[in-house]
């Protein structure tokens, strides 16, 4: 898996990454949705480099230009809740892609600390020889990840995927090599080093559905 950890590199996604992490900032959730959604933007951006292209011949009213543009078969797919507003700006820059949506979430069967994770929902297109986009801002444990990658596969075989987050985990950035393919390529925008003992990443940000649209029961 090639991994591609875009705060290395110095740029205004910084400033995006420190108000979803600032507390008192991350109150404002419609701001939070929103930075998630400009870094989802930049993330897309990057990603565009590695697509196929093809060269197009397009008509002015005053000329003609060949110019090379995205040919590619996209689906994105997003982990409901708290992918949509990385959906959404994933979906600004890829506007004519299909969409999919998938739930999952933590299901603690014995305490805090130990869960599986259950899928409930998955609404998708044809995946089979398309290059698959899966949008999810928080890669901790990488559990989800794979549950939703084994999900997919149920649906056809993807030529390509490209898994776009956030904030992710040293654990789980090596957990999901482990079961994805070796061409896939994360985006994605930071990576912490630690977890804590429920499987939450320290530092992190917090929830980011719960941070997006409010808590939960």
């Amino acid at each position: 898996m090639v991994v591609h950890h875009l705060s290395k590199v110095n740029s205004v996604l910084n400033t995006f990454i420190k108000e979803i992490r600032d507390k008192k900032i991350q109150k404002d959730s419609m701001r939070f949705r929103r930075n998630i959604e400009r870094i989802g933007e930049i993330l897309s951006y990057e990603l565009s480099k590695e697509l196929s292209y093809s060269e197009e011949k397009i008509f002015t009213v005053l000329g003609e230009k060949n110019l090379n543009v995205i040919h590619n078969d996209l689906v994105i797919c997003s982990i409901l809740r708290a992918g949509l507003p990385l959906h959404q700006g994933i979906l600004n820059y890829f506007d004519t892609a299909e969409n999919a949506f998938i739930s999952a979430y933590r299901n603690h069967t014995i305490n805090e600390t130990n869960f599986d994770v259950k899928i409930e929902y998955f609404a998708t297109p044809a995946l089979e020889e398309k290059t698959l986009i899966i949008a999810d801002p928080m890669l901790a444990t990488g559990k989800s990840m794979v549950t939703v990658y084994e999900a997919i596969k149920k649906y056809g075989v993807p030529k390509k995927i490209h898994i776009v987050s956030v904030i992710g985990s040293e654990f789980g950035v090596k957990h999901i090599r482990k079961y994805f393919p070796k061409n896939t390529e994360l985006w994605i925008a930071d990576i912490d080093s630690t977890l804590n003992e429920k499987g939450y990443i320290v530092p992190g940000l917090g929830d980011a559905g719960d941070l997006s649209y409010g808590s939960k029961l």
